[in-house]
C-alpha cells in the first residue's frame, strides 16, 4: 500500500458515475419537451438569403457548440478564435481482490485520478496538448499505473485501449459564451477545457437567456468571444 503523508476528504462534492447515461437523460428531456435531434453533417451548413441551412432546416441565426470541432468550423466562415486543444486519455479496470472505492481519489503527487464509475474504476491523468488529429500516446497513463496500483488494487483493463479525448480551451482558460462581431447571427459556446459536463448546463443556460434577451443570471461580459 502506498505511503500516504496526508489526505483531505471534501465531502460535498457531486459526481456521475456514468456520465454517458446522464448525457442520454438530457437528451431524453429534451425530446420530452418538444425538442428535435436532425443528425447531419456540421459542414454542410450554408447561408443562403439571409437564412442558414442545414439540411430541410432554415433559421434566422445559429449556435456553434461543438467542442474541439468548433475551431474547425468557423475557420470556414472566415472566423479566427485561438482556440488549442488539451487531450486527455483514461481506462477503466477491474477492482482487484475484493476491493471497493467508494468516492473518487486525487493523488496530487503524482497527478492521476481513480474514480469508480459504472464500467470499472476509472484511471486518468493529466492534460496532454497535441494536435487534434495526432497519433494517441498515452504516456501519461502507462506511468500513473504501476503508481495507482499501490494505492488502490486495480484488476485487469476493461478495454483493450485507453480512452482519448479532445479538450477545446482558450488561451485565458475561459469557453468563449456569445454572439460573434463578424457574424452577428452566430452565438457561441464552447471552449469549456477540463469543465464541459458540468459547466455545460450552466453556460447553455446563460446563452439560451442570452439568445431570448432574458436577464442572465450573471455577467456574460468575461466569457466574450470579443475579448480575441
Amino acid at each position: 500500500v502506498s505511503e500516504l503523508e496526508g489526505v483531505m476528504h471534501y465531502r460535498d462534492t457531486w459526481t456521475a458515475s456514468d456520465p454517458g447515461a446522464l448525457a442520454k437523460a438530457y437528451a431524453a428531456l429534451f425530446e420530452r419537451e418538444g425538442g428535435v435531434f436532425v443528425e447531419a453533417d456540421a459542414s454542410a451548413v450554408q447561408r443562403l438569403g439571409g437564412q442558414w441551412q442545414f439540411g430541410e432546416i432554415s433559421a434566422n441565426a445559429m449556435v456553434v457548440a461543438l467542442g474541439p470541432w468548433s475551431k474547425p468550423f468557423l475557420d470556414r466562415l472566415g472566423v479566427s478564435l485561438p482556440m488549442g486543444v488539451k487531450r486527455g486519455y483514461h481506462r477503466h479496470y477491474l477492482p482487484g481482490g475484493g476491493a471497493v472505492l467508494g468516492r473518487p481519489i486525487i493523488d496530487e503527487d503524482y497527478g492521476y485520478v481513480l474514480a469508480p464509475m459504472a464500467q470499472g474504476i476509472r484511471l486518468t491523468s493529466g492534460a496532454e496538448f497535441a494536435a487534434h488529429d495526432a497519433a494517441p500516446s498515452p504516456v501519461q497513463l502507462k506511468r500513473a499505473e504501476p503508481i495507482a496500483r499501490t494505492l488502490f488494487a486495480l484488476g485487469t483493463p476493461v478495454e483493450a485501449v485507453p480512452w482519448m479525448g479532445a479538450r477545446p480551451v482558450f488561451p485565458d482558460m475561459r469557453p468563449v459564451i456569445g454572439k460573434l462581431d463578424r457574424l452577428d447571427d452566430v452565438w457561441v459556446n464552447f471552449g469549456h477545457g477540463h469543465h464541459g459536463f458540468t459547466l455545460g448546463p450552466a453556460t447553455g443556460l446563460l446563452l439560451a437567456q442570452m439568445i431570448t434577451g432574458r436577464t442572465t443570471f450573471m455577467d456574460p461580459l468575461a466569457f466574450s468571444p470579443a475579448r480575441f
